[in-house]
């Protein structure tokens, strides 16, 4: 029975050695050891990168979900004493937050859509109609990608202030752009909108990449150039579009240097950009004319960090619309963003 015994650990304690020494089990045992190692780092790097990109945001709703009174609480530093939607009220009349909500969506939306169909006809001529002197032209785009708006904002400035339609001021009709929003449009339109140089590069080497014999059958079957742009070309490009969508509405949306410049936000036209510039400036004013400024003490909002802490609400109910349209879109725009190459 002893020797039974013995026999059985001294075969058990050489099949374990064989299991060791054996190649095929230790490449797979390796395998599988890198395999977690690097699933670990992936993840303490995924998470310490989500919690830098999380934090700030964190933060301004924890800040917007407290008290105004408990800005002067300094025991309070992450989680509200008092749980109150007050700081959101307060920010939503400093922004007169419905009419700037509606009056910078509509901005974004009409200046997305010119902006796409001004640099997509340009993108497609300058790769596929090939003239003289088209790459001359190509490279004066690629130049106001470089020259900072800053360098062009005066001559802007001065040409929409004295733009003029004569027969229409003959009529008694009012065509300056200065002050309106047609001067957005008029720059969205004519190709000359916020990074129109960067959105016709990127339709110009999308369709560079299409094979040339879309182009080819279009024109056998009798299609112009315009019909093959339209019906054969633009369906074909539907990652560029999505790109070029998307970064169109967000910097209009949080454009604040053109609207500045050209005067767009007014009483009767306000917008987000301009409304949260001026929000610790215009917060009194706001409180007082609505009738809120009694609802919390001098106290309150005379701190400057009650200031600060508006500011940042503000800023969030400005981000909170983009913040809900990229989880509805999120998918297409990164398929979008692999199509055309884009990094960084």
């Amino acid at each position: 029975m002893k020797t039974k015994i013995m026999n059985y650990f001294k075969n058990l304690i050489q099949s374990i050695r064989n299991k060791f020494n054996d190649p095929v089990v230790n490449m797979r045992r390796s395998r599988k050891i890198q395999a977690f190692a690097m699933a670990s780092v992936r993840t303490i790097l995924l998470a310490g990168l989500c919690f830098v990109i999380l934090f700030p945001t964190i933060q301004q709703i924890l800040q917007a979900l407290r008290a105004p009174q408990d800005v002067n609480n300094p025991a309070v530093i992450w989680i509200p004493e008092t749980w109150s939607v007050m700081n959101i009220k307060i920010a939503a009349m400093v922004l007169d937050y419905k009419a700037a909500l509606f009056n910078t969506a509509k901005l974004s939306f009409i200046s997305m859509f010119l902006q796409i169909a001004s640099t997509a006809l340009a993108g497609y001529a300058f790769s596929r109609l090939k003239f003289k002197g088209s790459n001359i032209l190509f490279i004066l785009v690629i130049l106001t990608i470089i020259v900072p708006p800053q360098a062009l904002s005066l001559a802007q400035y001065f040409y929409f202030r004295d733009f003029r339609i004569g027969f229409l001021e003959w009529f008694g009709i009012d065509t300056r752009l200065l002050g309106k929003e047609g001067a957005i449009y008029l720059m969205s339109g004519l190709g000359m909108g916020i990074r129109s140089g960067i959105f016709i590069y990127i339709f110009r080497s999308f369709f560079k990449g299409l094979p040339k014999e879309l182009e080819e059958s279009a024109i056998i079957d009798g299609a112009s150039v315009f019909r093959t742009f339209w019906s054969v070309m633009l369906p074909n490009a539907r990652g560029a579009l999505v790109t070029v969508g998307l970064f169109a509405f967000v910097w209009q949306w949080n454009d604040a240097y053109y609207v500045k410049i050209f005067e767009v936000s007014t009483a009767e036209f306000p917008l987000l950009t301009m409304r949260l510039l001026n929000a610790a400036e215009g917060m009194y004013a706001s409180l007082f004319y609505t009738g809120a400024l009694n609802l919390i003490g001098q106290d309150v909002w005379a701190n400057p960090v009650f200031l600060s802490l508006i500011s940042n609400v503000s800023a969030l109910l400005m981000m909170l619309p983009l913040l809900i349209m990229y989880l509805f879109v999120q998918k297409s725009f990164v398929e979008s963003i692999e199509r055309t190459g884009i990094v960084g």
